[in-house]
């Protein structure tokens, strides 16, 4: 069992940057893809960035790419979501997320969820 809390969310203009963090408990985190999520009010929950066991690999939606950075580190169990050039369109509630299967990431299906954190950027 993977327990994750996330942190970082708040209120940022737009063209501000966040830093969203995710600690992981239980379970081998090397073992997890991890991926950020976010939900904004009325619409789907969507996958924003992922990335591999070792950090090496990384996915971006094309909405964020070239102003998110996702990366992780192993040995503090964390993973973390760099959100610079921030938009009014990037206001959601982003959600950590861990499972050990790829397609996961793409189909929703992730195992363990965080309980989220807030991001809202005013114009």
């Amino acid at each position: 069992q993977v327990q994750l809390v996330e942190s970082g969310g708040g209120l940022v203009q737009a063209g501000g940057s966040l830093r969203l963090s995710c600690a992981a408990s239980g379970g081998t985190f090397s073992n997890y893809f991890m991926g950020w999520f976010r939900q904004a009010p009325g619409k789907e929950r969507d996958l924003v960035a992922a990335v591999g066991f070792s950090g090496g690999s990384q996915y971006y939606a094309g909405s964020v790419k070239g102003r998110f950075t996702i990366s992780r580190d192993n040995a503090k169990k964390t993973v973390t979501l760099q959100m610079n050039s921030l938009k009014p369109e990037d206001t959601a509630v982003y959600y950590c997320a861990a499972d050990p299967r790829y397609g996961a990431l793409f189909s929703g299906g992730m195992n363990y969820w965080g309980k989220g954190t807030l991001v809202t950027v005013s114009s």
